[in-house]
């Protein structure tokens, strides 16, 4: 069963990939929001169509919802390690996500200076001059790449019609060194179609690209939760590490979640 967050303010949770985990949702709470549509996604399927009018929260709601958490955090001697955006879908489609991230960053520095602000993206609206901008603030600006063969990237993320994983390539090169790439890889079958981004295929093209993007690291990392397509196979530790150890000889850091 997949899940959605049912608040703007979440956890903090224990994370595989970010310690001590603040969660924050800026999207919907009663249904997923996205730019994609990823079969592997633990939080179902994004609606083609909204019934109803899509209802996010403010700038202020935010601020004052975090502040709130962070100010009862504090007394009560919890320090998270990540304030993280997730959520139910993409943080960066809320129309105020930069003056948020201003918001956050002041708020951590006066609670928290030592917690990490991430966000989690995909990177397709990197070509928001706003979006850009707050994205290269945070500290650990985490976009998604999970194929960049064209096929497997429509399989498997299942993009806004417009949006090709040649654009987003070029899109995240631009930070020039300040973002961590996030990879899911997995198997299954979805639509009569067989999808594997574990294939030496695709790992070699993705590889040639992550040379060129040149992050901070790479996170590989398998699904871990019900997905909103059955049928998803989880890829065991020591294939994850095959391929760390492909990104790792080619000089760029690799942390393998599992």
């Amino acid at each position: 069963m997949t899940f959605l967050f049912e608040d703007i303010i979440f956890g903090p949770v224990k994370s595989r990939r970010f310690g001590v985990s603040l969660g924050v949702n800026l999207l919907p709470v009663n249904f997923k929001y996205c730019t994609f549509n990823c079969i592997y996604c633990e939080c179902g399927w994004t609606q083609k169509k909204q019934s109803e009018k899509i209802k996010l929260p403010t700038r202020d709601e935010v601020k004052q919802s975090l502040q709130h958490k962070l100010q009862a955090m504090k007394e009560g001697g919890d320090a998270p390690d990540n304030i993280t955006f997730a959520g139910n879908g993409e943080p960066t489609i809320h129309p105020e996500f930069d003056g948020i991230i201003d918001d956050t960053i002041e708020l951590r520095n006066l609670y928290f200076p030592k917690a990490k602000v991430t966000v989690l993206s995909n990177a397709t609206l990197l070509h928001k001059k706003k979006v850009f901008a707050a994205l290269n603030k945070v500290d650990n600006n985490v976009l998604k790449l999970d194929s960049v063969i064209e096929e497997t990237f429509q399989a498997i993320n299942q993009p806004a019609s417009s949006i090709k994983v040649k654009t987003i390539i070029e899109q995240i090169k631009r930070f020039d060194g300040n973002q961590v790439i996030q990879t899911l890889f997995m198997r299954g079958v979805f639509d009569g179609k067989k999808i594997d981004n574990t294939k030496d295929v695709e790992v070699n093209a993705w590889l040639k690209v992550l040379k060129d993007i040149n992050p901070q690291y790479v996170m590989i990392y398998p699904v871990e939760r019900d997905t909103a397509a059955e049928g998803i196979e989880k890829i065991p530790k020591h294939e994850l590490r095959v391929i760390a150890d492909k990104v790792e000889k080619a000089g760029i850091k690799t942390k393998v979640y599992f």
